[in-house]
């Protein structure tokens, strides 16, 4: 080989081996927060609506005091058979005067809802702006017509229906909040409304001058003698 072949062959030995380039060191990427636990659902109590009601609160208060009337109007009929199917189907150790004194607290329960339904009707009656009143007695007619199949029926039929039948949860309960919010929207437009004018005072009467102190005194006169 000659010299000059070998000093290539030497240079090329001595240059450096391409190597490959590390990867640069992976960046940890941050955490992701944990998500908080989002709060339970609320669950309203469910209370039964009746389907056959107004959807306004003063329309089903209104139609809970018609049903609620005809429950009550057919009391007398049916009590005589309500106390016959009582006596007929009793369990053992009970008493008939015992359920029989269920169905008279019911009737004092239901006065008292009556009532109460009357007065959250009147007190939402004088807070609303527009006369309601027609609207009212139209959904306690309606009410009233869940029991208008009952004259026709027999009174064994009827009186079976009538010791089955209760009413619906939400009727006292939406009473009471009409009549609340209506005394207030009541007392609000009282607060609300222009005071009333008072009727303007009549003016003062003229007071007459007072004469100056120097004026001359008026001449006193003398009247005319008789003739004869």
């Amino acid at each position: 080989m000659s010299a000059l072949l070998l000093a290539l062959a030497l240079m090329i030995d001595l240059e450096p081996v391409d190597q490959q380039a590390e990867p640069p060191p992976a960046v940890e990427a941050p955490l992701a927060p944990t998500p908080e636990p989002s709060p339970p659902p609320v669950v309203e109590e469910d209370i039964a609506y009746p389907p056959d009601a107004p959807k306004d609160d003063y329309g089903l208060v209104s139609w809970c005091y018609g049903v609620l009337s005809g429950y009550l109007d057919l009391h007398d009929r049916v009590l005589p058979e309500v106390t016959r199917i009582e006596g007929a189907f009793r369990q053992p150790g009970s008493s008939l005067s015992q359920d029989m004194a269920v169905y008279e607290d019911m009737r004092k329960v239901s006065r008292t809802n009556m009532k109460l339904f009357a007065g959250a009707m009147e007190a939402a009656e004088r807070a609303s702006l527009r006369p309601i009143s027609q609207a009212g007695a139209a959904a306690v007619a309606k009410g009233r017509s869940n029991w208008s199949a009952a004259a026709n029926l027999p009174t064994r039929t009827v009186a079976q229906q009538w010791m089955g039948w209760t009413l619906p949860a939400v009727c006292p309960t939406r009473a009471v909040q009409l009549e609340a919010r209506s005394k207030l929207m009541g007392a609000t437009f009282k607060v609300n409304e222009a005071p009333t004018e008072m009727p303007e005072a009549p003016p003062p009467e003229p007071v007459p001058a007072a004469a100056p102190e120097d004026a001359p005194a008026p001449a006193e006169t003398i009247p005319p003698k008789p003739q004869f």
